[in-house]
């Protein structure tokens, strides 16, 4: 079995839907199925039971995801390891990042790679969904994301920024009518929703309720930004967002309305307490020295 197919059978069997599979890959959804095919011609037996409304692992699928996952990733770490002595590097710290601010931060990034040269830096953008298990399956090291954190295994590390909150409304929504918005106005409309999340992290996103008690419907439920901007432009939902996605997201299609009753909304680092390592706390220092963004 070639590397790419291992790959390939790995991300289904984690997926267990072909579309998404194929999405994470980057490849068709006719390269996923081909691929699996191929397997289960050499194996001679089915390695997933698929029908038109699900798939999931065989007893003999899940023996060999046990047995090639354990397989792929000392591969992976060794191959990883090679590339990296090649370019006279010694490790790679992997960042995930929730805001889109990424220009601005760059002052964080230039600096860790100046003081380590011997390091590699990695970002990339966070999963909406279950967004702390990339710190507890290993496939970050660093989450940036909006506090408060209270997850017993994660640590929380230094401020990064903190912002004042906006309002994303469809181009002519009757609140455009309003220079700014509160919180108790805009509970008359529909909000986005992500699942699955701890509650009391999201509700600081968008809360549950407003300040006067009133009931905020949090039903739209999305899976990345590209979703939330359907669903404004739409005008099935209004959305919170922090002040800087304005200058990252300028469209003709959507308007941004300053919030006047809620706190900045808070971003800084977490990471997995029993997986911290010297990279982890030389970013954090780097973090900690340099200071928080100006407000």
């Amino acid at each position: 079995m070639e590397l790419r197919d291992i790959e390939i059978f790995l991300t289904l069997a984690e997926e267990l839907h072909f579309g998404r599979a194929a999405e994470r890959l980057h490849v068709s959804v006719a390269r996923v199925s081909q691929a699996i095919k191929k397997q289960e011609r050499a194996i001679g037996a089915e390695l997933f039971a698929r029908n038109s409304h699900s798939v999931r692992l065989t007893r003999l699928g899940e023996q060999l995801r046990d047995d090639l996952r354990v397989l792929h990733e000392g591969l992976a770490q060794t191959l990883e390891r090679a590339r990296l002595a090649a370019r006279g590097k010694t490790g790679t710290l992997r960042i995930s990042l929730f805001p889109a601010n990424i220009q601005e931060l760059r002052r964080y990034w230039d600096t860790f790679r100046a003081r380590h040269p011997e390091w590699e830096l990695r970002l990339r953008v966070s999963s909406y969904q279950d967004p702390f298990a990339q710190l507890r399956n290993g496939d970050v090291d660093i989450l940036v994301t909006w506090f408060p954190i209270e997850e017993p295994d994660l640590t929380v590390g230094p401020l990064l920024f903190a912002e004042p909150r906006v309002l994303a409304v469809a181009e002519g929504h009757r609140l455009t009518r309003w220079s700014s918005v509160s919180l108790e106005a805009v509970s008359d409309f529909e909000h986005i929703a992500v699942e699955p999340v701890p509650a009391y992290w999201f509700d600081h996103y968008v809360p549950e309720v407003t300040p006067k008690g009133r009931l905020i419907d949090r039903t739209a439920s999305v899976n990345n930004i590209e979703d939330i901007f359907m669903h404004t432009v739409l005008g099935d939902t209004v959305t919170l967002f922090p002040i800087h996605v304005t200058r990252y997201y300028p469209r003709p299609d959507i308007a941004y309305l300053p919030v006047q009753d809620m706190d900045v909304l808070p971003y800084g680092l977490v990471w997995l307490s029993s997986a911290e390592n010297d990279m982890i706390r030389a970013f954090a220092r780097v973090v900690r020295d340099l200071g928080p963004l100006p407000g």
